[in-house]
């Protein structure tokens, strides 16, 4: 039975590490916070894009004459991925859900044919001791999610597909839907097909563009924006949903230790009725034995 000494030390470590899960899920919802806004702020823009390089492709599939080299398709003997993960710990199972998913993405295309471009601390240290190849590290992207990081990264994928060093590229990330929800998701970037419409939307969004310019003229532009339009998001996705799951797992681990908090401080008032208990005994005991 542990003593009163070791039960109050043990209490008072107990609540040290609840002040400083408490600290770090304050902390957590004022980044979420923020990260959320920007979310909520950039997908109508990533839609109407979406909308818009859907428009694009229907009206170019009869003109022959409309190719990009970010739409040609050839045999997938070398597949590129984008993987973001979190910089930092201390956030449940958000790491482990995008690096199970990235493992099973491998293993559905064959270790050979896959090469990864890691965006995030926890991916790189954890594919640093396996033998996939590895192409690219972006590390310490998410504190302060930029576009033209997005950009340069976009970048870098167009033209190493543009190059025939890979060909297709792909984009695995932590989608934000709640506080409590994120789910990985992969897409793919390259080559570019015409998206899919969301849940309850018709193809095209619903809406009719009328263009001033040929398609081949609009693809110079509008396909490698739209590629770093997906990167772009995709971070700011995977930065709200790391941020989420840190508050949830600091607010769970903070009540876990409140809860600890009172079963110590319960042993520990048992422990301390059962000494005065003994030492009144003792007394008694030992008066008797005078008598």
């Amino acid at each position: 039975m542990p003593s009163l000494i070791d039960l109050r030390r043990r209490i008072r470590s107990v609540k040290n590490t609840q002040q400083i899960t408490k600290a770090m899920k304050m902390v957590s919802a004022a980044k979420l916070r923020r990260a959320q806004q920007q979310v909520l702020e950039s997908r109508p823009y990533s839609r109407l894009l979406r909308d818009i390089v859907a428009s694009v492709l229907s009206e170019s599939e009869a003109d022959e004459s409309a190719g990009h080299p970010l739409l040609a398709k050839r045999p997938e003997n070398k597949a590129l991925l984008l993987l973001l993960s979190g910089d930092k710990g201390l956030c449940g199972a958000f790491n482990t859900n995008i690096l199970k998913e990235a493992r099973q993405f491998i293993a559905s295309k064959g270790e050979a044919q896959v090469e990864l471009e890691l965006i995030g601390k926890k991916g790189r240290d954890y594919y640093a001791r396996r033998t996939i190849p590895i192409s690219g590290e972006w590390v310490d992207v998410f504190s302060r999610v930029e576009l033209m990081t997005a950009q340069q990264i976009a970048k870098r994928a167009m033209n190493r597909y543009i190059a025939g060093e890979v060909d297709s590229v792909y984009i695995l990330y932590s989608e934000f839907k709640s506080a409590v929800s994120q789910i990985p998701t992969l897409v793919q970037a390259l080559p570019i097909e015409a998206p899919p419409a969301e849940a309850g939307e018709a193809s095209g969004g619903g809406a009719d563009y009328i263009y001033a310019q040929p398609p081949q003229e609009l693809f110079k532009t509008l396909l490698p924006r739209y590629v770093e339009v997906l990167v772009y998001q995709a971070m700011l996705e995977s930065a709200a949903s790391e941020h989420s799951a840190r508050m949830a797992a600091m607010e769970a681990a903070t009540r876990n230790a409140g809860e600890m908090i009172d079963k110590l401080t319960l042993h520990l008032n048992r422990v301390r009725q059962a000494s005065i208990t003994t030492e009144i005994i003792e007394i008694v005991s030992g008066a008797a034995a005078l008598e």
